[in-house]
This record gives C-alpha cells, structure tokens and sequence, in this order.
C-alpha cells in the first residue's frame, strides 16, 4: 500500500508552468475571512503551512504564485479567502478565487497551483479535512433529503462560500483564539458546514460521496482496494465486482468521481509513490520502478516523464536543488 499519509506536495519543475489568472485582480477589499487568516500567519512561527490546534485544519500562505504541486488529495475543503488557485484532477481543472472553495470528497491524485499572489496581498487558504461520518449523520437527519440527480455524482468541485458558510469558516478560525473550547465548539461547527454543503447547490454530490449505499461509495470502496493494491494487476472486473457494478457502468462512475480512469488512478499512484522513495528514500531509479510495480524501467521512465515533465533522474535532481535553496533561503524553518 502506498504511504499516502506520508505523501507531501512535490513542485513539478519550475518551467513547466500552466496558464492561470494574471494576478491583477482589481482593487484590494480584505473582508474578515482574510484578514482574520493574515492576522493568525503573521502571529506564528515555522512555514507555510500552517498547521493548527485543530486536527485536520490547516492554513496555507503564499507571497508569490507558485509552481505546479504533485499531491494526493484527502476529502477535503479548501477555502480561499484571497488570491487564486487552481487545481486538477485528470483532465479536470478547476480554477477557484476568494469567495469559492474547491470541495473533495474521494482520495485521488491532483496537481494543484497558487496563480494569484503577491506579499502585499498573499494567497490565503483555509483547508480543512472532511469527516464523511459526520456527513452521513447530518444527511441522515435532513427532512428533505438532497436531490441526487440521475448521471454519476462528482466527487470534486468548486461551490462558493458566502453566507452561513462563510460565517462557519470564520467562527471556525476565531475558536483558534480560544484553545479550551474546540473540543467543544469545533464539532458543532463543522456539522454546520455539513449542512450548508448538505442543503447547498452541490447537495446531490455531496450526498452521493457520503451515504454508505449510494453507488458513488460503493466506487469509492472499491476504489480503497486499487489503492491498497496499486502494485499489483488488478482486473476492472474485480473492482467492478466490488462496487455491485457492471464494468461499463462502474468505469463510467469512477472517471465521474475522480475525473482519472482506473487504469490511470493506480498510474499516478505508482508514479507518486517512486519519486517519493527517490526524494525522501534515496532510491535509484531502476529500484523505485521495480518497487511500486514496473517491470519495465523504460516504460518506467516514459510514463514518469510524461507525467512530471522531465526524466526521473534530472528531475530529482532539479527537486533536491530546490529542496536546497529553500534551506538557504529559510535555515529556520520548521
């Protein structure tokens, strides 16, 4: 099974940089979201990010646009209070600004990119993990449950943040102010951020993601089992056998969830897994093709190449001078 706990975002190289906003985004008009995530960045020590007293809630800041991040993405919402980003999922992108909030709600492999920012006016993120239990207990309690429409749910979008939501996101960053009272107060907040999601435009998807008969969950199930076994030759009909589905029918729901084909969900599995075992294991590039499952080192390096933008070993060695002068650049850094 790949250490997908352990997986960090990894920048693609510096040249391979897709289009995005031109960061003028017109006049500066901070409201409270941002100013109260400014106020907490400049507040604590260490880097970007931010980790919190909250488990699973973290802030993220960048001054300057960034290159493309190689990451697994968790079930999740990533809120921008400032700047621009955008993310994608297979041939999926989407592009979300202050106001929206990119909404995940399976584990997949993304590629994701700050594109507006400046040290006058950084790029400020709130994410925060997604509990599908407590979304499952909100959803279960609603009168009317979310109308899930007929095609295959989405297991990624974008939605916008104003109102309720937005005063959720707010309350959730004030309580980092007052430590003794998240065990208490951070449960009921989040289950309000199940509800508006829940009651929301994109209820129907989210639904789908997080009741445990829906057919979306029975993907994501099988989905676990890819993962588990991403080393080995695994049979669409047996992932499909697991989903209570058909072949047709369950490749047609997984590429809507995750925007990627079977076959290319446990590719980018294989190939995050070996440039993590280059970068942080010291492995050479004939052993990290042959650990996660290649039993050809050319088709190894091709199908690296074509995902990351350069050969495996030029590009760890462009990863560890970056490493490097970062270590220049902040010798303090946590």
């Amino acid at each position: 099974m790949p250490e997908l706990a352990h997986f960090l975002p990894i920048s693609a190289s510096r040249d391979i940089l897709a289009g995005g906003f031109n960061g003028n985004e017109g006049p500066y008009v901070p409201d409270q979201l941002a100013k109260a995530l400014l106020r907490y960045t400049e507040s604590q020590p260490g880097e970007n990010p931010f980790m919190t007293a909250i488990d699973g809630l973290a802030i993220l800041r960048s001054d300057h646009p960034k290159p493309p991040t190689h990451m697994i993405s968790r079930p999740a919402m990533c809120i921008v209070a400032q700047g621009a980003k955008w993310a994608t999922f297979g041939d999926n992108r989407l592009e979300y600004r202050a106001g929206q909030a990119l909404v995940i709600g399976v584990e997949t492999p993304s590629i994701g990119r700050v594109v507006a920012a400046s040290p006058r006016q950084p790029c400020l993120v709130l994410a925060f993990e997604l509990d599908l239990a407590i979304m499952r207990s909100v959803a279960e309690g609603l009168d009317a449950p979310p109308r899930m429409r007929g095609e295959p749910g989405r297991g990624v979008f974008v939605t916008d943040f104003q109102g309720p939501l937005a005063d959720c996101a707010l309350r959730l960053v004030r309580l980092l102010d007052t430590p003794k009272a998240i065990p208490t107060l951070q449960p009921i907040i989040m289950r309000g951020i199940c509800y508006w999601l829940l009651t929301g435009p994109h209820g129907g998807d989210v639904a789908r993601i997080s009741l445990v008969d829906s057919p979306s969950q029975r993907v994501i199930n099988a989905m676990h089992s890819l993962r588990n076994r991403f080393k080995e030759t695994v049979r669409i009909e047996e992932l499909a056998a697991i989903a209570l589905m058909s072949p047709s029918a369950f490749h047609r729901q997984f590429k809507a969830l995750t925007s990627l084909t079977p076959l290319q969900y446990q590719k980018q599995l294989r190939l995050l897994e070996a440039r993590r075992l280059m970068v942080s294991r010291a492995f050479n590039v004939e052993a990290s093709g042959f650990e996660v499952g290649y039993e050809s080192p050319s088709q190894f390096s091709r199908e690296y190449t074509r995902m990351f933008g350069a050969p495996p070993k030029r590009d760890i060695r462009r990863l560890r001078m970056l490493f490097h002068q970062d270590e220049e650049i902040t010798p303090d850094a946590a």
